[in-house]
């Protein structure tokens, strides 16, 4: 018995040392620490210098296959808005010998260095932060070590400090306080994301609890985290009381007047032992055709083994689902973190609702249908593009999604000024226009480009090249939606006898046309000038006050038709030949689908096209060599102004210079240019057709090797963008090239990209386009973000990368627009693509 005792004792021993061992953080050949369901990121990905804080960067925690904590650094505030000041990494230097990861950062700002050393310690690690010198004095009482905690990942949840039980608020509740805007440490570029209404003051968030141990979620083993501090007080704060998109957030300040180590904090996130990441099956929520190929994709935690067979299951005429097949998974290996394998089920044909059973796990029920491509795009048209209408009010049902924005038309930006977006205005006008001068004739038509609302002028021209293509090609007359542009009202789901394609065109083309005649070029955005502005969140007609602006008038003061605020949007209007030219494309290609239309309208687009094209190439004569990203972007931009201009005018001068230009265009970049040479093909004679046939046999093994290296053979952009765009545009080249020579490229490549938008892709098997597909995005980076919501028929960006191995698309936080952000090209190509699929799919059943 006693023997008996004694082994059940060493087991017992054993099993809690096999457990101690399995935590242990460990710093892998990636340069990251893990163990089994737990990876801890120090300074892989680095603060954007452009964007600022995007909570994609400095100590980051992937807690049991989610990622939960990011920003862990040396900052000055309590709670970091997107805009406040980052600190620069110097150096990171890693020491696998010692477990350890040391990285210097620093704040030119301030003349401030510091260093962080995180190392493994028994279950977690520590953070230890050193100073050569003191504090500045103005850092003093600022400075501190940071942590965020992703606050979706811990509704509904506690924490403890220092014993103390207390509960993470659904919705911000803790207390502020009011200071001096002399106490404020500036923000990027001395912008300010508070409107402060003239009184010199700002909102300091104040800490929830403090103590020297904080837990988070001890209820919750996938979620809890300890921090132990040896010095100072841990301070837990929400930040979202500063912005929506704000995190909680644990604290603690450096010490005034010390050197050496001024911090210390023991971390331990714990990790579920044996833990394995649930397969995600990845497959199209929209379903398939019944000849179409149908493939779905197991992504497989690194420690599961994949199981021989799959099965699919069928409801039949008594509403039980039975077996159909039984299949073989085919193991596919490694991408990047996770192993994959496939199941093929093509010989499933039967058209019907069917899910797919992995183990015990079990999909939800998709759709095999002829039809099945008919009607994924009609949210984009009925809703996504009305709702995105600029100077519109637009109404839906019951609802009033927005007013007439942006009525007091724009001005003219001030010279040599760097906006915070990105746009530039330099040293001159180029127009008649004043700084800061208004710019009359400008509130009409077009879109907002995206979750903000500002005008990107070569946004709209991909739009509006891509929504003629659809015209063009398919004829698209779907009528859903009432727009008047007399009385600039927009009512969706009320036909009104027009197609709604060419009343989409006619209203980007009428914002085009304004800038031409207005200003007298296209300009480079639109956008309000400060940043408390920019992150506005709900109705565009309440982000300015919508009465022109009057330098008479003190701010917040009105006559009743102007103001003094100065909140007008700005016109950067820097001339570029390359926008002028994609300009003159895209109004050559609109005056074809407005002709019998809006023949006015249509005469106006062909004779701005004409002009633009003209003085673009006055403008190419005397530019100075520019190797830039965008002037290398731009190259080719006259071969498609001439192409489109050839196309509406049947001028030999356009189509001799097209000519001139497209080979060595598609020497230079083949992916790039490949769709300018397709769309000239039904213009052109047997022998251009001839020609391009070669580059698109080119282009073909160039994809088949590019796409080779991941389980879904589709071309997976590894930045901090999202790729869906990547995919609609190459399934839809693929189309083109299937459409003049079906013998290069199989039909199969078209699907394949709509199937990967739908849901079979990494990290989740959602559909990124919202409402479409049996299951979709709950949460999209719209206007209406702080609602937790989605506009229906946006095209989110997907999945974004994280450094070195980790694809991720949150579905619960809206505010990563990366991910979630739905852009208003990325919608115009998804519905080309997809009434390409459907007119395969439609000559396929006439076979």
């Amino acid at each position: 018995m006693d023997k008996l005792k004694k082994a059940i004792m060493l087991l017992c021993l054993c099993s809690i040392s096999n457990i101690a061992i399995a935590q242990k953080l460990v710093l892998n050949e990636k340069e990251y620490f893990e163990t089994q369901g737990l990876n801890v990121l120090v300074f892989n990905n680095e603060y954007n210098g452009m964007f600022f804080d995007e909570k994609t960067a400095g100590i980051e925690f992937i807690h049991h296959g989610v990622r939960t904590v990011t920003g862990g650094a040396v900052r000055l505030h309590n709670t970091p808005e997107q805009w406040d000041l980052i600190p620069k990494m110097i150096s990171r230097k890693v020491d696998k010998s010692n477990s350890t990861i040391e990285v210097a950062l620093r704040y030119e700002e301030f003349n401030f260095d510091s260093k962080v050393v995180v190392t493994a310690k028994d279950k977690g690690f520590t953070i230890s932060v050193f100073l050569e010198k003191p504090l500045p004095k103005q850092l003093e009482g600022k400075a501190g070590f940071n942590m965020e905690f992703i606050p979706t990942s811990y509704f509904e949840s506690n924490y403890l400090v220092d014993g103390r039980a207390g509960t993470f608020p659904r919705y911000p509740a803790s207390n502020t306080e009011i200071r001096s805007s002399a106490q404020k440490i500036p923000q990027f570029g001395g912008h300010n994301t508070f409107d402060d209404r003239g009184k010199n003051e700002y909102i300091v968030t104040l800490p929830l609890d403090s103590g020297k141990s904080l837990t988070f979620a001890p209820e919750n083993p996938e979620r809890t985290v300890k921090i132990q501090s040896e010095d100072q007080d841990v301070m837990l704060f929400d930040g979202r009381n500063l912005g929506q998109n704000g995190w909680f957030v644990a604290r603690s300040i450096f010490p005034a007047n010390k050197t050496g180590k001024v911090l210390t904090w023991y971390v331990e996130p714990n990790a579920i032992p044996n833990w394995i990441r649930k397969p995600v099956i990845g497959f199209s929520q929209v379903g398939y055709m019944p000849n179409q190929k149908k493939a779905a994709v197991i992504e497989l935690d690194k420690n599961d083994k994949p199981l021989a067979a799959a099965s699919i299951f069928k409801l039949n005429e008594n509403g039980e689902f039975v077996e159909k097949l039984k299949a073989d998974v085919k193991v596919w290996g490694n991408y990047l973190r996770y192993n994959y394998a496939q199941l093929d089920f093509s010989s499933v044909k039967e058209k019907g609702l069917y899910y797919i059973q992995y183990g015990d796990q079990k999909t939800n029920t998709f759709q095999i249908e002829d039809d099945i491509y008919s009607k994924v795009w009609h949210p984009t048209m009925d809703v996504w593009f009305p709702v995105q209408m600029d100077h519109m009010e637009v109404n839906e049902a019951y609802r009033i999604w927005h007013g007439k924005p942006f009525l007091d038309d724009c001005l003219q930006a001030p010279l040599n000024h760097e906006h915070f977006d990105g746009y530039k205005q330099g040293p001159a006008t180029e127009t008649k226009y004043k700084p800061l001068e208004r710019i009359p004739g400008m509130a009409v038509g077009g879109w907002f480009d995206a979750g903000d609302f500002d005008i990107q002028t070569f946004s709209h021209v991909s739009v509006i090249n891509s929504f003629v293509e659809s015209w063009e090609a398919f004829k698209v007359k779907r009528d859903e939606t009432y727009i008047d542009q007399k009385t600039q009202y927009v009512d969706i789901h009320r036909p009104d006898g027009k197609p709604d394609l060419l009343q989409q065109i006619e209203h980007g083309v009428l914002n085009l046309v304004a800038q031409v005649e207005n200003i007298g070029h296209p300009v480079r955005g639109i956008i309000v000038p400060n940043l408390h502005q920019y992150h506005h969140l709900g109705d565009a007609s309440t982000e300015t006050d919508n009465l022109p602006y009057n330098s008479s008038l003190k701010p917040y003061e009105s006559n009743g038709v102007s103001s003094g605020t100065l909140d007008d949007r700005w016109a950067f209007i820097n001339r570029t030949s390359f926008l002028d030219y994609r300009t003159a494309a895209a109004l050559a290609a609109a005056s074809r689908a407005l002709k019998g239309y809006n023949d006015e309208l249509s005469a106006k687009c062909l004779s701005s096209a004409i002009k633009l094209f003209n003085e673009a190439n006055e403008i190419a004569k005397n530019a100075k060599p520019d190797d830039s990203p965008m002037s290398k972007w731009g190259k080719g931009s006259d071969m498609i102004a001439m192409m489109q201009l050839y196309l509406s005018t049947k001028e030999n001068q356009y189509k001799t210079g097209f000519l001139s230009k497209i080979w060595n265009q598609l020497d230079e970049n083949l992916e790039f240019n490949i769709n300018s040479a397709l769309l000239a093909v039904p213009y052109m004679d047997d022998s251009y057709k001839a020609k391009v046939r070669d580059y698109a046999i080119k282009y073909k093994i160039a994809i088949d090797k590019e796409t080779s290296d991941n389980p879904y053979a589709v071309p997976i952009v590894k930045r901090g963008w999202g790729g869906s765009s990547q995919v609609i545009n190459w399934a839809s080249t693929n189309y083109y090239i299937h459409k003049f020579y079906p013998d290069i490229i199989d039909k199969e490549y078209v699907y394949q990209g709509l199937n990967y938008v739908f849901g079979c892709h990494p990290y989740s098997n959602l559909s990124f386009v919202n409402a479409v597909g049996n299951k979709s995005k709950k949460v999209a980076y719209g206007g209406n973000r702080a609602d937790f919501t989605t506009i229906a028929g946006g095209v989110v960006p997907g999945l974004i990368f994280l450094k070195p191995d980790f694809l991720e698309n949150k579905d619960d936080w809206p505010f990563f627009w990366g991910e979630n952000e739905c852009i208003i090209d990325g919608g115009a190509w998804y519905v080309f693509l997809a009434n390409a699929a459907n007119e395969l799919a439609q000559s396929q059943q006439k076979k």
